[in-house]
């Protein structure tokens, strides 16, 4: 990004050099959005400078304040987005173009907006979990689980958002007594990523496993863990009155925005068809937009019905689910 920190430097008479390029802070893998970032800049010709920022985004927004060269923020999670949002460094962004993100699907202030979904399902044994064993999140703390399940910490993102919703559903006595039945149903300790849980599933150390649906694909291209996939298959649990979990990746325009209107345009193309055909592709993820159709690979993983909880309401209640898991010691 230096050239934009030298347009700083030298005064606002540099700024029109740089004027068609955008600065992105990504959460994402580079490989991940390398192919939406060649697409864009081959139909506008505006650049993207895309800095991959794996921890520490929202420290650094507000360490530059009002000088961030940042435009636009990329994230993985619904609770980042919230996190963001919570620091005061974005801004609202009306526009019409973006109006094809459901509504349940962005922030009620129009902070941050959804880019794909993928579900929080479960990864069973074929070959020791019958079809119809497991049906529910609620189920997963049923003793019949006992010694046969694998996850990751419960303090990551992705299953505080998971927990997060099932205290929307259910409140918080309720909650407590699903943790602790899903932490006395564990195989073993907490540990590793998703893909890992389905690898203990492949070694016969668990039955099944928590993640989201996009492993699967990432799994399926690496020969190593190919045979990892193929022993287990996806179920999309639901909660007992709704539908099933789901999460996002996201994207927000920062307070500072010194390309603000190519990051629009950005974001305009992002939200558009020709994106989330890109990303459905690339990414093994559910496209945001109704008229864009998942991969053949997605599809085949079977239909089910997501949550109506809105998106803004999971990440409201983050705090909350974050303090009820450690409560209860879920990783201990």
């Amino acid at each position: 990004m230096r050239p934009v920190i030298l347009a700083s430097l030298l005064g606002a008479t540099a700024l029109p050099a740089f004027a068609q390029e955008v600065n992105v802070y990504s959460h994402r893998q580079p490989e991940l959005i390398q192919p939406l970032i060649d697409a864009f800049t081959a139909e506008t010709g505006i650049t993207v400078n895309a800095a991959f920022v794996d921890k520490g985004m929202v420290e650094r927004l507000q360490a530059e304040g009002d000088r961030s060269p940042a435009d636009l923020v990329l994230t993985v999670d619904v609770a980042r987005l919230g996190e963001v949002k919570e620091a005061g460094v974005l801004q609202t962004v009306d526009d019409e173009a973006l109006d094809v993100i459901p509504s349940g699907l962005r922030d009620d202030d129009n902070q941050w907006f959804a880019l794909t979904t993928r579900a929080r399902i479960v990864y069973a044994s074929t070959e020791r979990v019958a079809d119809g064993e497991v049906t529910t999140y609620e189920d997963l703390a049923d003793p019949k689980w006992e010694g046969r399940i694998c996850t990751r910490s419960f303090t990551n993102d992705y299953n505080v958002a998971l927990t997060a919703a099932f205290l929307a559903h259910h409140g918080e006595e309720e909650t407590v007594a699903w943790l602790e039945g899903v932490k006395g149903n564990l195989a073993k300790r907490p540990e590793g990523g998703d893909r890992d849980q389905v690898k203990s599933i492949w070694s016969g150390e668990c039955d099944i496993s928590l993640g989201n649906t996009y492993y699967m694909g990432a799994m399926l291209k690496d020969d190593e863990q190919k045979d990892w996939a193929e022993a287990v298959r996806i179920v999309f649990p639901t909660f007992e009155e709704g539908g099933t979990h789901v999460n996002v990746s996201g994207m927000a325009m920062t307070a500072s925005a010194p390309n603000r209107d190519a990051a629009l345009q950005l974001m305009e193309f992002l939200a558009s068809d020709e994106a989330q055909r890109i990303y459905a592709e690339t990414n093994n993820e559910f496209p945001v937009s109704e008229g864009v159709e998942r991969s053949e690979l997605v599809a085949s993983w079977g239909d089910f019905t997501p949550d109506d909880l809105p998106l803004s309401e999971i990440s409201d209640l983050r705090p909350q689910a974050l303090d009820l898991i450690e409560r209860v010691n879920f990783d201990g």
